[in-house]
């Protein structure tokens, strides 16, 4: 049953254990109640004890989907059609986690419920840093969860098609990483089965990882002790090794794959043709009719070429063997001249990406699509719901991003009197800011205090002159 008054959410609230109730009591005494529910959720969402995810849950009557094991769920992050992802808090250690939950279509689902499950267990066994680390496996009020390791960062297919292709230590450095984390679960009989761009996350510091072991395989040969598990594998691999007539030659098609990776950093364009179809993905002709690297692009170093080829070799005797022979080669590779900056220094620079953003929003809906937005001009988001407390972070040192973005689509006035609050302390006046404007509320806009380095926007605003607005106010702080 959905909550009218304070009292009924605060009731709701208290039931969930969502709120210690000694500040849910605080808030209600303050806003009465025999307010309405949605003026109580809100003070509890800017007094930062509930999320605008939440709230929206919570206005719902809804009882289900904020806690999953040892997670409090804050906000989603992510979907597919198979599973959400959630950004979350570890109710034990209050660090950040990540949160994938199978999609409730799919809870009778056996085989699927099966294969998610897979995924877990498969990636709980390994512990690298260049692997995702998976935290817990398990089912909540009907829905199976997997709860990992929290990466900022953006996939690499997010990040090549935002930046275009890396520079060459860059990449060698992303596949010598990636190839760490290959051998170390190639050592323990794991293999992957599922290697692609969207599998790979690139962290803030320039870190690369591999996620999502849904297609994993444990050969009896690994050190796990637990004996061969069949599983399905994508219809690339299968395809790739009916055409070399090696079938579950799941070691050296991994190698093949990341060989395809390696291609993408390199040259910013996919060696497969990239398609949805089953029927097209399923033709040999797809791995034949690969453009060689090396003509692709022919600046690249004939030996960082020649390196990526040989690893997407439709040979697979004339591939790399194992991953651990593609790390040391990508760490020669990396000890010579490229002209330019020492990978990892050049990893962390570009990582960052144009920038980072601090973004205010209390909505989830949002918030979701502001980090999209502002993602897809390049920048990395920061997402908090309190403009009091985002204002507060910018008098440490170093600041917490480049750049403070307040939307007042939910916030209102609060957002403007942060906005307004820059400019009169003398440890935040050189902050850049940005005050979003929602389409109806041109009057809030005539009160906000704007000089060289805040401006207001009105939504929606084209990309391209966002952009530039962004490029001109971070630049003016540099």
């Amino acid at each position: 049953m959905k909550p009218a008054t304070a009292d009924d959410l605060a009731h709701l609230v208290g039931d969930l254990e969502l709120v210690p109730s000694g500040s849910l009591h605080d808030v209600l005494q303050r806003v009465g109640g025999g307010a309405g529910a949605e003026a109580f959720g809100q003070a509890l969402v800017r007094s930062e004890l509930v999320t605008g995810f939440q709230l929206e849950r919570l206005l719902k009557g809804e009882r289900k989907g904020y806690f999953y094991g040892r997670a409090r769920v804050l906000y989603q992050i992510g979907a597919g059609s198979f599973a959400r992802v959630y950004r979350a808090i570890h109710r034990d250690t209050g660090g950040i986690l990540a949160v994938k939950v199978l999609r409730s279509r799919y809870a009778n689902d056996l085989e699927k419920c099966r294969a998610f499950r897979h995924e877990g267990e498969m990636g709980h066994l390994l512990r690298h840093p260049n692997i995702v680390a998976i935290d817990e496996v398990g089912e909540e009020d009907g829905s199976s969860y997997i709860t990992m390791e929290f990466v900022e960062g953006q996939t690499l297919r997010e990040l090549v098609k935002i930046r275009g292709a890396l520079d060459v230590p860059r990449g060698l450095d992303l596949i010598r990483q990636l190839a760490a984390g290959l051998e170390y679960a190639h050592r323990r009989g794991v293999t992957h089965r599922d290697l692609k761009a969207s599998n790979v996350i690139v962290s803030a510091t320039g870190q690369a990882k591999l996620v999502d072991f849904g297609l994993a395989g444990v050969d009896e040969s690994g050190d796990q002790g637990l004996g061969r598990i069949d599983q399905p594998r994508t219809i690339d691999y299968a395809t790739l090794e009916k055409l070399t007539g090696m079938r579950n030659d799941a070691v050296r098609s991994d190698i093949y794959f990341l060989g395809t990776i390696a291609y993408l950093a390199v040259s910013g364009t996919s060696a497969l043709r990239e398609t949805r179809d089953r029927n097209e993905r399923a033709d040999p002709t797809r791995y034949r009719s690969v453009v060689p690297l090396g003509e692709r692009c022919p600046e690249l170093p004939k030996p960082v070429a020649d390196f990526v080829s040989r690893m997407m070799s439709l040979d697979p005797l004339e591939r790399w063997q194992t991953a651990a022979d593609v790390r040391r080669k990508a760490e020669d590779l990396l000890g010579r001249d490229h002209g330019s900056r020492p990978a990892e220094a050049e990893a962390a620079a570009a990582a960052a990406v144009r920038g980072c953003l601090m973004v205010v929003e209390s909505s989830e809906q949002a918030q979701k699509m502001l980090r999209e937005f502002f993602g897809r001009l390049g920048y990395r988001v920061l997402l908090t719901e309190s403009p009091r407390r985002a204002v507060s972070r910018f008098t440490s040192s170093p600041p917490p991003a480049d750049c403070l973005v307040l939307s007042t689509h939910v916030l209102g006035p609060e957002a403007v009197d942060a906005f307004n609050s820059l400019a009169s302390d003398p440890l935040l006046a050189d902050v850049p800011a940005v005050l979003l404007l929602g389409s109806k509320q041109e009057a809030l806009g005539k009160s906000a205090e704007t000089d060289g380095r805040r401006r207001v926007v009105r939504m929606p605003v084209p990309a391209l002159e966002m952009s530039q607005l962004l490029e001109a106010l971070v630049t003016s702080r540099q």
